[in-house]
């Protein structure tokens, strides 16, 4: 089990970006942490979730 943002997921064996796939997440304003770690965005499809893996998606939002 993967936990993200406190939940946990079945996702164990899958890529950030194949997650993410199946998110509403607009990659272009995400921040994503893995174990305290910062995923550069060019990692996405090479970071594999795995059991035990926490994850944070964080989502930037516009505004004034």
């Amino acid at each position: 089990m993967v936990k993200i943002n406190g939940t946990e997921y079945d996702i164990a064996g899958k890529t950030l970006a194949e997650y993410l796939e199946t998110t509403s997440y607009d990659p272009k304003r995400i921040a994503v942490e893995r174990n305290g770690e910062i995923v550069p965005k060019a990692e996405y499809g090479k970071t594999v979730l795995n059991d035990e893996d926490t994850v944070e998606v964080v989502s930037f939002v516009g505004g004034g």
